[in-house]
């Protein structure tokens, strides 16, 4: 079966066609090739300023959660999966120089028969503590409250978004019209341990989750929680894998937690990249949705990104992809493959993000370069094969 027909007949969509099509009428904002849609300043209506708003969250990582929480009582991955939801919404912000100060209001909607009070509570503080912890790195966050909500017809265990926003200065925006040929790629590593971490990270993030859950674990998931299924799939798209939640790997981390490492956020370096180097910043791109095709949407006119020196693939992907057999141009299209920020800068600015980098413990390399072209091309060249994306 292909890995189009898997994902079709699980219900998602590596590249979210139908939502391209329902927004392409939109406006489009100040500017179009923005990584988000920035806004005019409604709030202040000053013409040096704009408007941020931004609502993401852990998608089905959640599930994985609840799985891993029911399988051995372990409270804290309810935390990662707060985590999840707030980096997944400041770091789509970083890509146009958002470095705050942010608002964000999460909002949760849980199967209250399976999810009690205490996941909430886990849910909610572990949000606030991790406020406090970016607060120590220079980025202010602060939670104005939310909804949380008993929806049990609606969702069968529990989803946890959160909408981000800010206002800033637009002569800060980082918004990719100054990509051009000579540029090269900078590429933070999504796995290790950074200062700011508690662990090891696996770099999974928070796409990708649905492939990856049911490409992993045993088919007696399935049957042991169903609430984690629809029971509309195909059994033969459900739980393929052969391993179980508490499995080892070759990382500090067993299998669930693997699949459930926070996603990292890049805010701290990243600050401290624009408060140095702005002007020589061309472009930031988040590689989440899209993976390493993810630039190929915000090109500002016909070029071609050459990624040629990719960081190593962590033992997470090399996982997945054994477990699944999926073609490694859908692996470089649906996962970020160890590297989830890029960079588009000269050579010279670049050696100096990959020291900024390493100061966090976040290992960074040139990977590639930009160059002119009669269209808008990603091609991707690593042992795995030569991949071209249009």
């Amino acid at each position: 079966m292909s890995d189009n027909n898997r994902y079709n007949l699980r219900g998602v969509s590596a590249q979210k066609e139908d939502v391209h099509r329902a927004i392409s009428k939109l406006d489009k904002g100040l500017y179009p090739n923005a990584f988000c849609k920035i806004y005019p300043d409604f709030w202040g209506n000053d013409p040096e300023y704009c408007n941020l708003m931004h609502a993401d969250g852990a998608g089905t990582k959640s599930i994985l959660a609840y799985m891993y929480w029911k399988e051995t009582g372990d409270m804290s991955v309810w935390k990662g999966i707060a985590i999840d939801s707030i980096v997944m919404n400041t770091d789509d912000l970083l890509c146009v120089g958002a470095t705050g100060p942010f608002t964000y209001s999460s909002t949760i909607g849980r199967n209250k028969h399976l999810i009690p009070g205490d996941v909430i509570s886990e849910l909610i503080n572990g949000t606030q503590s991790y406020f406090d912890r970016l607060r120590e790195y220079g980025i202010e966050v602060h939670l104005l409250g939310g909804e949380t909500a008993d929806v049990g017809d609606v969702v069968r265990t529990v989803i946890v978004d959160g909408t981000m926003a800010c206002r800033m200065r637009r002569d800060k925006l980082v918004t990719t019209e100054n990509m051009q040929h000579g540029d090269v790629v900078v590429s933070l590593a999504s796995y290790g341990q950074a200062t700011y971490e508690d662990a090891y990270n696996s770099g999974m993030g928070s796409n990708g989750l649905t492939s990856a859950r049911h490409e992993l674990l045993k088919k007696e998931y399935a049957k042991k929680y169903p609430e984690s299924v629809d029971p509309n799939l195909p059994e033969a798209v459900v739980y393929n894998g052969s391993y179980g939640l508490t499995d080892a790997t070759d990382t500090p981390l067993d299998i669930g937690k693997m699949i459930l490492s926070p996603t990292r956020t890049y805010a701290p370096v990243v600050l401290k990249i624009l408060e140095k180097y702005f002007d020589n910043i061309h472009g930031i791109i988040h590689c989440s949705g899209g993976g390493q095709s993810k630039c190929l949407h915000y090109l500002p006119k016909p070029l071609r990104v050459v990624k040629n020196n990719l960081l190593p693939i962590p033992p997470l992907f090399n996982l997945i992809q054994r477990s699944a057999g999926t073609d490694w141009k859908e692996m470089y299209q649906v996962f970020n493959m160890g590297q989830r920020l890029e960079i588009f800068t000269d050579k010279n600015t670049a050696n100096a993000i990959i020291e900024i980098a390493r100061s966090f413990n976040i290992e960074a390399q040139v990977s590639g370069y930009v160059e002119h072209a009669e269209k808008k091309e990603v091609i991707i060249e690593t042992d795995k094969g030569s991949f071209s994306y249009s």
